[in-house]
């Protein structure tokens, strides 16, 4: 793996399990964050530590492209529901990383959204 697929998959993995971590650290605050975004109910429970085991697996290499090509799913699902609430008008706030991002969704959750997405395809391609 070169340098650059290395990177990316690292920080790929770190977000990841940080955005888990800090899901399960809220407790139940989350899930109600959550459900305000819109999120499918059966996604919000498994949901952080699918993240955990996925951003593990990222940061140790484990799974190669494949589990990268499972986090670009997820960031491409996140984003389009971040989309659809900004195109909706909603501006619930970003569940995204737990308490660490209780601000309103706007574009900019797009923007890191779209970065970590394209951090995870240079993962998927090294």
């Amino acid at each position: 793996m070169d340098t650059a697929g290395l990177i990316a998959r690292v920080v790929v993995g770190v977000a990841f399990v940080v955005a888990g971590g800090s899901k399960l650290a809220m407790g139940a605050e989350w899930p109600a964050q959550a459900q305000s975004l819109g999120a499918p109910s059966w996604t919000i429970r498994p949901l952080p530590w699918i993240e955990l085991i996925l951003g593990a697996a990222l940061v140790v290499g484990l799974g190669g492209p494949r589990v990268a090509g499972a986090a670009l799913a997820l960031l491409v699902a996140f984003t389009a529901l971040l989309v659809d609430n900004l195109r909706r008008g909603r501006r619930p706030p970003c569940a995204c990383f737990g308490a660490w991002s209780s601000a309103p969704i706007g574009w900019t959750h797009v923007a890191r959204n779209a970065a970590l997405a394209a951090a995870a395809a240079v993962a998927i391609a090294a």
